[in-house]
């Protein structure tokens, strides 16, 4: 069976990822370390320049997106190797490495890894003891100096290359995406009223699967303001006020609160609309007004950032609406002797996410 268009663009995400701008210069500035790294490691003094190839290495592993992530990095490395030499050594000046003290030393450096002490480090605790007891031999001394030291020029190689060429300031593609999320929360509303305009019961059901994926979403965008952040710690790039992202975080926090709340709208409608166990039934006379509710504040949530005569309009439409709806609630709860259900429900939270909005204003 063939793959449809929108799969077969799924398959290359992967892909298009490995070839972002971004990546291709982590990719460049890596080879360009590794390359100096490999350089310098034969002129190193005395014995170390008997192990050049962990000069390299020391450069990759220090290699990172942000200027922070290579710092923290490259420390918790050099902790590690550390540590884990240190073991080898006090084997070798005591009982000597032998059949059983060198799986206890690879043992106790997996215990210390698991510490969280090391951070991405932790893995070379047990692996450089290990290498000190085993290649290392009768010249461990000369081989841990030279495998700490190559590795430390290399983790040095690594953070020069990242700060002579500053990694991008993702500040600009965060604020991108919380512009998006705003967006997508205004076109999920818009849905749901028009499923409900359309038809009584509503026919489309996309909505319902929308608004489960507004948490997958909020958590990508967050995930990506928290990467903007990191991105300007240490940057030369950061240093101008530009790319600072408090307001980037009171709008997604403010966005975050009315997706919440856009959710609930949801799944109150769908347990009403489809009778799911625990729904309260939705009189099909709010219809209307609970339709043109959601497509002002839909509209409103669009121009969040918007200070025009226009926007402001848009907002006392919304406000208007809101109100009807709950003259509308109000009229079904007296004839219908119920006061409780996803109308009065739905029109709190419009109401909500309109104060949300003029907070923000």
């Amino acid at each position: 069976m063939p793959m449809s268009s929108g799969a077969i663009r799924e398959r290359f995400v992967p892909l298009r990822n490995a070839f972002r701008s971004a990546r291709l210069l982590l990719a460049a500035k890596a080879a360009l370390a590794v390359g100096i790294a490999w350089a310098l490691a034969p002129h190193m003094p005395g014995v170390t320049d008997e192990y050049p190839y962990y000069a390299p290495l020391g450069a990759l592993l220090s290699m990172y997106p942000t200027l922070m992530e290579s710092a923290k990095s490259g420390v918790q490395t050099l902790l590690g190797l550390v540590v884990g030499i240190g073991l080898a050594l006090a084997v070798v000046v005591t009982v000597g490495p032998n059949w059983w003290t060198i799986p206890l030393v690879a043992g106790i450096g997996v215990l210390l890894s698991g510490t969280g002490w090391f951070g991405v480090g932790r893995e070379y605790v047990p692996i450089a003891a290990l290498f000190v007891l085993i290649i290392g031999g009768q010249d461990s001394d000369d081989y841990s100096l030279g495998y700490l030291t190559q590795m430390a020029v290399g983790v040095a190689v690594g953070l020069a290359v990242n700060l002579l060429i500053a990694p991008r300031v993702l500040t600009g593609v965060a604020a991108a995406r919380v512009d998006s999320f705003r967006g997508q929360l205004a076109a999920h509303l818009h849905e749901i009223g028009d499923a409900v305009s359309d038809s009584w019961p509503p026919e489309r059901d996309g909505w319902v699967r929308d608004a489960a994926a507004l948490a997958d979403t909020s958590r990508e965008v967050r995930q990506a303001l928290d990467e903007a952040d990191a991105s300007r710690k240490g940057n030369p790039r950061a240093m101008r006020g530009r790319h600072d992202t408090s307001d980037v975080h009171d709008r997604l926090e403010s966005l975050e609160r009315i997706a919440v709340r856009i959710r609930d709208i949801s799944e109150a409608l769908a347990d009403a609309i489809w009778e799911r166990p625990g729904g309260l039934g939705l009189d099909p006379k709010l219809a209307e007004p609970l339709s043109e509710a959601c497509r002002r504040v839909a509209d409103c949530i669009e121009q969040d950032e918007d200070d025009s005569a226009d926007a402001h309009r848009s907002r006392e439409s919304a406000a208007r609406a809101v109100r009807v709806l709950l003259d509308a609630v109000d009229q079904v709860s007296v004839s219908s002797g119920q006061t409780i259900g996803p109308g009065a429900l739905i029109c709190m939270h419009l109401r909500r996410i309109l104060l949300l909005l003029r907070a923000r204003e």
